[in-house]
């Protein structure tokens, strides 16, 4: 079995995890500003499901807390979710270092998925494709979902994304995390 504990640790110890902790600054969709505070907000968020979580998943959850958005003073602006210059690329290239779990590398790359559907949707756009795309790359869909609530509940972020999202795969995945786990870490 895989120590993610001892992997989150060797994360937050490399110097270019520690490099990008204090970029940022209040936004749209992050009022807190920093990487760091994102972290910590997270980590609150984490707290409140705990109880719904075993101890390896509250593991990779930190993993993922830890590494998902950390690249973003490095990523070029504007470019897709794929593309080696964004900063979910950039998070998964540096996750690679650690683990080889390619379920863990696909959620911190298409992270943002989720609410780029929900844009496209939104505006009238064809997403059926890039939706099928993420339902076939994701396995484990209880902590791709629980991270989905972790990192879209914080102050700043509508729920809708989220609400859509689990009406749009709710008969195409199994998994015990629901939408109502929403209100649990609000």
């Amino acid at each position: 079995m895989t120590n993610y504990e001892e992997i989150l640790n060797s994360l937050k110890s490399d110097p270019a995890y520690e490099a990008n902790l204090d970029w940022g600054k209040p936004r749209s969709g992050h009022p807190e500003g920093s990487i760091r505070k994102h972290i910590a907000d997270l980590e609150s968020n984490l707290e409140r499901l705990k109880p719904r979580l075993s101890d390896e998943e509250i593991c990779k959850l930190r993993v993922l807390i830890h590494t998902h958005d950390t690249f973003k003073p490095d990523a070029k602006s504007g470019v897709a979710i794929a593309d080696p210059q964004s900063h979910a690329s950039l998070a998964r290239q540096f996750l690679a270092k650690y683990v080889s779990d390619s379920d863990l590398l696909n959620m911190v790359q298409f992270h943002d998925e989720p609410f780029a559907l929900w844009k496209k949707h939104r505006y009238g756009g064809y997403y059926t494709d890039r939706l099928g795309r993420l339902l076939d790359l994701i396995d484990d869909w209880d902590l791709f979902l629980t991270f989905l609530i972790v990192d879209g509940c914080t102050a700043g972020k509508s729920t809708e994304p989220l609400d859509w999202f689990f009406a749009e795969i709710g008969d195409r995945v199994e998994s015990r995390v629901t939408r109502e786990w929403i209100v649990h870490s609000l």
